[in-house]
């Protein structure tokens, strides 16, 4: 039976110095993160951030019509709910779970008043948020200008950085609303790489067979973005 999840699994949590460690963990609470559960909406006031110790939260931008793109994912390098400290309150995009796992939780107003407090928080935070603008970023770009398949290795290897072990619990389906595109192109892709020995995927599970091969037939956006959260956090993600 799997020990339940440490706060200090959390890269962020586990950067804290100690004095802010001491108060923070006062406020955390455990937080159950089944597949799809929404953590906000677009547009809704967040009234907590959420640091994920094994579970995969998705941030998606969602257009009138009900089509989605996901703009970055985070795991236990991160935090979701970087508006609250930002300056926002909230944000266009939703943040939903797309690997089940759990995390913890802490109030907004919590948060907010220890980014405001703590200048190595301050600090700590914004290194963050510089990686996570990173990720949208190269995303943007990779969507435009790289193929499915190319896409789908930065997605599989982004996704691996941030859980333990090498499968993953997602349907072609789920991958297509992710990536924005048809499932028939996920499945093409996700022949390809099956074909070549990269991957296993069978009844919603991809095991990750060869991650040497993943990164090499990735584009250069995965190691990008992998380069700029070692860089910013000071923490290797796998």
């Amino acid at each position: 039976m799997a020990e339940d999840p440490l706060p200090l699994q959390n890269h962020l949590l586990a950067a804290l110095p100690p004095a802010d460690w001491e108060r923070w963990k006062a406020q955390l609470e455990p937080a159950d993160l089944p597949l799809g559960k929404v953590l906000y909406e677009s547009g809704n006031t967040m009234s907590h951030v959420y640091f994920p110790t094994t579970a995969i939260v998705s941030l998606l931008y969602v257009l009138e019509d009900g089509a989605s793109a996901e703009i970055a994912v985070v795991g236990n390098e991160g935090l979701v709910g970087i508006a609250i400290f930002m300056g926002g309150e909230s944000t266009p995009s939703r943040a939903v779970v797309q690997s089940a796992g759990k995390g913890f939780r802490a109030p907004a107003a919590v948060v907010k008043q220890e980014f405001n407090r703590s200048s190595a928080v301050l600090h700590l935070l914004l290194r963050y948020t510089q990686a996570l603008i990173t990720q949208m970023s190269q995303t943007a770009v990779c969507n435009r200008h790289h193929s499915l398949d190319q896409q789908l290795c930065r997605w599989l290897l982004l996704s691996l950085d941030r859980l333990n072990g090498t499968e993953l619990a997602m349907t072609q389906e789920l991958i297509a609303n992710m990536l924005g595109v048809r499932r028939e192109g996920v499945t093409e892709a996700a022949l390809k790489l099956q074909r070549a020995g990269l991957i296993k995927y069978a009844r919603g599970r991809i095991r990750v067979l060869d991650r040497p091969g993943l990164e090499q037939r990735s584009c250069e956006c995965y190691g990008v973005v992998k380069r700029e959260y070692d860089r910013l956090l000071g923490v290797g993600l796998d």
